[in-house]
């Protein structure tokens, strides 16, 4: 199986960049092919507070795993760059990285929900997501990621960080 997977990146912890950067090398170690990214923006916490905001970019990856063997690469990349999960709610991390969409592919079962189910609601997803998936069609809600921006709700702060890392 090759698709194109979609993966939003998040860092509030640590020296953000460089771990976004180390995040990015591991993705093309182990997953696949680096095939866009977008600018970066910085972002208010989106559902808790934080003592830094995050640093978010959206990459595309050209890859030959399957979305749930991505997933758990995905993690392990995760862990290894100093993610701690400690329960369910929202908290700073060192990196997050989500999936957001794998092709047009549909996956809702106990490990994996592709699309991710909340991109919609987030300006801090949608903004990097249009800048290399605009016209890309989210394959539920039936709207261009250019459309989910324009009706989406949230108002929090998202800003322009600076061109590109790597």
């Amino acid at each position: 199986m090759e698709g194109i997977s979609l993966v939003l990146m998040g860092s509030n912890l640590g020296q953000r960049e460089d771990i976004m950067n180390q995040a990015v090398n591991m993705m093309l170690d182990r997953c696949g092919e680096l095939i866009g990214k977008s600018l970066i923006y910085e972002t208010e916490p989106w559902g808790f507070k934080a003592e830094q905001n995050f640093l978010n970019q959206v990459v595309a990856i050209r890859t030959e795993m399957t979305p749930h063997n991505l997933l758990r690469e995905l993690m392990s990349i995760e862990k290894e760059l100093g993610r701690v999960r400690i329960g369910l709610g929202y908290q700073s991390r060192p990196i997050d990285l989500d999936i957001l969409y794998y092709d047009d592919i549909i996956i809702n079962d106990d490990e994996l929900i592709i699309p991710h189910p909340r991109l919609q609601m987030r300006r801090f997803t949608l903004l990097p997501l249009n800048d290399i998936a605009a016209d890309f069609v989210h394959p539920i809600l039936k709207k261009t990621n250019k459309e989910l921006l324009e009706y989406c709700e949230d108002t929090s702060e998202v800003k322009l960080y600076k061109k590109k890392l790597l």
